[in-house]
């Protein structure tokens, strides 16, 4: 899915809040939200870091575990290998 993708090719080098990630990508804040829930639960993505913004509220940096995804298609068929 391209949202999916997009939040970790955005992540997989530097820690993003999800403000961050969502403007950059252009995606809709609610579903940049949802997706970051359902990553970190796979445990694709995972919080990097916590800062405390000027009006007192956290705020958590997310990171993709994944450094690399590859991929293969031939006659005998399909082979991803994910390198974290």
């Amino acid at each position: 899915e391209m949202i999916t993708y997009r939040i970790i090719t955005s992540t997989m080098y530097s820690a993003k809040t999800v403000l961050q990630i969502s403007t950059e990508n252009e995606l809709p804040l609610s579903s940049t939200y949802k997706k970051i829930s359902k990553l970190c639960k796979a445990g694709i993505l995972s919080v990097d870091k916590v800062s405390i913004d000027d009006n007192g509220k956290k705020v958590l940096y997310y990171k993709s575990k994944i450094k690399a995804i590859e991929a293969c298609l031939n006659e005998n068929g399909l082979a991803v290998h994910v390198t974290k």
